[in-house]
């Protein structure tokens, strides 16, 4: 009986740790570079955001769409996407648009 108590405890401990290791990893920082306009007057910038999705320009898409909406601005066109890596070449070009949605 203490031995099947034994290996019970010992196989239910292995079955935590394989599946707590299942889990998917904390997505990396993902970020995507934009251009936006608004109408009635034109207004065009160039921007760089964070992106808390999958990091696909498809799925940058519709986020970036769905924020600059909100705010009265219509995405033109997904430039890339990137890591952290690449936020220090950008900043400048973004100027107030950077980080900004």
């Amino acid at each position: 009986m203490k031995q099947i108590l034994i290996s019970t405890a010992l196989i239910a401990g292995l079955a935590a740790g394989i599946l707590s290791d299942a889990r998917p990893a904390k997505a990396a920082e993902c970020y995507a570079d934009y251009k936006a306009k608004q109408d009635a007057p034109l207004r065009l910038h160039y921007g760089v955001i964070q992106i808390g999705g999958a990091c696909s320009k498809p799925a940058a898409k519709a986020e970036i769409s769905g924020r600059l909406s909100a705010a009265g601005w219509t995405l033109l066109n997904v430039l890339s996407i990137f890591g952290p890596d690449g936020l220090e070449q950008r900043k400048t070009d973004a100027g107030p648009y950077f980080l900004r949605f």
